[in-house]
């Protein structure tokens, strides 16, 4: 089983002070800052993932996430050099998509084959996944006669035709990745057609799309009746799909590969699961910046709280956290120090037991990864990029060990 880290440009500073919070003035965030393959040894994933809708965009969005320099980089170089994926013990593989759920609204995918095909191949990518367009509904009982599936009909259509075009272009060009065509569907039965006409095109690697919203048991239904159709040697991949507890079970349903963000998002997305332990997760202790922070900044401006007040108790809070992690004062004593500074910008969240519950257990001195070890409680604290993508490079670390924990595995091979 592999696990592939969508990328989206997501590092760290390595010379970035917690204490001052200020970097290198000569730092060069392409040349100095690290992917979490570069921080995390050995990786706690088997490649990564990179779209086109992140490097390039879409027409008239803003999803990409390159800067120009950093695209023309990417082009000129290739993956391996611009990600420096030979500089690890561990050698990773990448894995190219559309970024189909950034065009999910339009009534075509807004690239061409050739482009992708184009695209795959310039970056020296090992796999590339065929151009498609998402179905979000999953509604079992509706079959492709039904008026209310025409729209899904024509999408899964459109799939399927830009595959076998994929296909024949691949062929023909010979190229140096192996490509993957795209099944979407909106219940099992149309997922087992989508497999189905894949493999008669030519497919043995087959994505799954569309499955991040359905339940587990819903993932579960498509993939046994796609069973039915599946021959003996087509692995499946499962795009954005991450449910741990169920790996084992998809491998036995063909299942050899998946991507996912969710370990390293919810570090600062979700309202609890920040931070991972091997079974369990955390509450991130909320410190943000006063310059910062949206409400906090409107109190100021209304005159509510002062600036330096609020200064004040943000120092604070930091301050005992660390105090707390050298074990100089105790639990009830960084609690306080944070329900004070949480006084001023939430008033509306009581967090009281879940802070309780953090510090009580401490995880991070518990934890093996090199990102614990070398910055301790900052881990653990929610308050910008550095300190948060941290933890959620933590995360993917754990991660990790859950999946090959699930496998009965401990190796990458």
């Amino acid at each position: 089983m592999k696990f592939f880290f969508p990328d989206s440009q997501d590092q760290v500073d390595p010379t970035f002070d917690f204490l001052t919070e200020e970097r290198d003035p000569f730092r060069v965030r392409q040349r100095d800052d690290l992917y979490a393959h570069e921080v995390l040894k050995p990786p706690p994933f088997n490649g990564l993932l990179v779209s086109k809708a992140i490097v390039d965009g879409t027409a008239g969005s803003s999803t990409g996430k390159y800067t120009g320099p950093q695209r023309h980089r990417l082009y000129r170089q290739g993956a391996r050099q611009f990600f420096r994926l030979n500089n690890g013990s561990t050698p990773l593989k990448i894995m190219g998509d559309c970024g189909a759920f950034s065009y999910v609204g339009e009534e075509n995918p807004p690239y061409s084959v050739e482009e992708v095909v184009s695209f795959y191949e310039g970056c020296g990518f090992d796999y590339g996944i065929s151009v498609d367009h998402v179905i979000f509904q999953y509604e079992p009982k509706i079959v492709h006669t039904d008026d209310a599936a025409a729209e899904w009909v024509r999408r899964q259509e459109i799939t399927l035709d830009l595959a076998s075009d994929f296909w024949r272009r691949c062929s023909a060009s010979d190229v140096h990745f192996i490509p993957l065509g795209v099944a979407q569907g909106w219940s099992p039965e149309s997922y087992a057609h989508a497999v189905k006409e894949l493999q008669r095109i030519g497919y043995r690697r087959i994505a799954l799309g569309g499955m991040v919203p359905l339940k587990t048991n819903e993932i579960l239904a498509c993939l046994q009746r796609i069973d039915d159709v599946r021959e003996s040697d087509t692995e499946l991949h499962l795009l954005g799909i991450s449910r741990c507890e169920q790996i084992r079970t998809f491998a036995d349903h063909g299942v050899t590969s998946f991507d996912s963000t969710s370990p390293f998002r919810q570090a600062f997305k979700d309202d609890r699961d920040n931070y991972y332990a091997p079974d369990r997760t955390y509450v991130a202790l909320r410190v943000p910046q006063v310059d910062g922070n949206a409400k906090l900044k409107a109190r100021i401006r209304s005159g509510e709280i002062g600036q330096g007040q609020a200064m004040l108790l943000e120092r604070s809070a930091l301050a005992r956290l660390r105090q707390f992690d050298k074990d100089e004062v105790g639990v009830d004593a960084a609690l306080e120090a944070l329900a004070e500074y949480s006084a001023v910008w939430d008033r509306k969240a009581d967090r009281t037991s879940q802070y309780r519950d953090t510090l009580e257990s401490r995880p991070w001195r518990a934890c093996d990864c090199t990102i614990c070890a070398s910055v301790g409680i900052e881990v653990i604290i929610f308050r910008g990029a550095e300190r948060n993508k941290r933890r959620g490079f933590h995360n993917l670390h754990v991660f990790g060990q859950r999946v090959r924990r699930q496998l009965g595995e401990d190796d990458r091979d």
